[in-house]
């Protein structure tokens, strides 16, 4: 299958590192022009540099915002008015009892995980529209479905994100605009990576020892029995970005290794 985005702009929130970072080179090889953003301006620097090493002929434009805040959203709107493909990649997570999770907690991640795909949603779906061509991409995460009891607060945003999704897809049906979800299982991402690395030090052990243990502990019915990487995550988010992808929308994919038991 040759996916050719050639003359499509791609926006992909939160993407300079991990399943953003991919996502973005994913679509760049595919021809796209890329809009990278992030928080911090030398991180983004540092991706622009780094994908235009990859790819000399490519088109990237860095915006430096954060798309928790309505005015981080504005900024991005400011230097990037229009999109034909949007990836609504940026969020977080952290474990955390749910009776020690605060209001603020709540409402902060609510306005990073889930407010930052509504706003951009918002601001770009409409052109898609009158062009008749777009595509929407939430990447949610099987905590969606499968809660984790750490985790209450990022399991309920990434729930969210897959209602906004389907709601979303019905609101433009028959425009020629897809909306789907993907949804990850463990990856290595940088925020992933991080915790396994931390716990593997505390206990004295290899980060893939400690990759293990969680994969066993925590999410057991694993078919894969490793972390997906980051590449292996985008290559769906970039078949679910192609025309090849036209009849798919409404729909969650699942990228999880088989973590959720269940076959539909």
């Amino acid at each position: 299958m040759n996916i050719d985005l050639t003359g499509r702009t791609a926006v992909v929130t939160g993407s300079t590192a991990g399943i953003g970072r991919a996502i973005a080179v994913g679509l760049a090889r595919a021809g796209a022009s890329v809009v990278i953003n992030g928080r911090r301006e030398d991180r983004v620097a540092a991706t622009l540099s780094e994908l235009r090493a990859l790819f000399p002929k490519g088109a990237f434009i860095g915006v430096v915002a954060d798309l928790a805040t309505a005015e981080g959203a504005a900024e991005l709107f400011a230097q990037a008015p229009d999109a034909d493909i949007l990836v609504n990649n940026v969020g977080t997570g952290r474990a955390k009892p749910f009776f020690d999770i605060g209001d603020s907690e709540w409402t902060d991640l609510f306005e990073l995980n889930v407010m930052s795909g509504i706003r951009a949603s918002r601001h770009y779906v409409p052109n898609m529209t009158n062009r008749g061509w777009g595509r929407v991409v939430f990447i949610s995460s099987e905590s969606a479905l499968a809660i984790p009891k750490d985790m209450i607060d990022y399991a309920m945003t990434k729930t969210a994100q897959l209602a906004l999704a389907r709601g979303l897809a019905e609101a433009v049906g028959g425009t020629g605009v897809t909306v789907n979800s993907v949804l990850p299982g463990p990856t290595n991402s940088e925020i992933m990576s991080g915790w396994m690395k931390a716990a593997a030090k505390e206990q004295g052990i290899t980060q893939h020892e400690a990759e293990q243990q969680f994969i066993k502990t925590m999410r057991p019915t694993s078919l894969l029995n490793r972390f997906a990487t980051t590449e292996e995550v985008a290559n769906l988010v970039i078949y679910v970005c192609s025309e090849q992808a036209s009849g798919t929308t409404g729909t969650s994919l699942r990228v999880d290794g088989g973590v959720v038991r269940t076959i539909a």
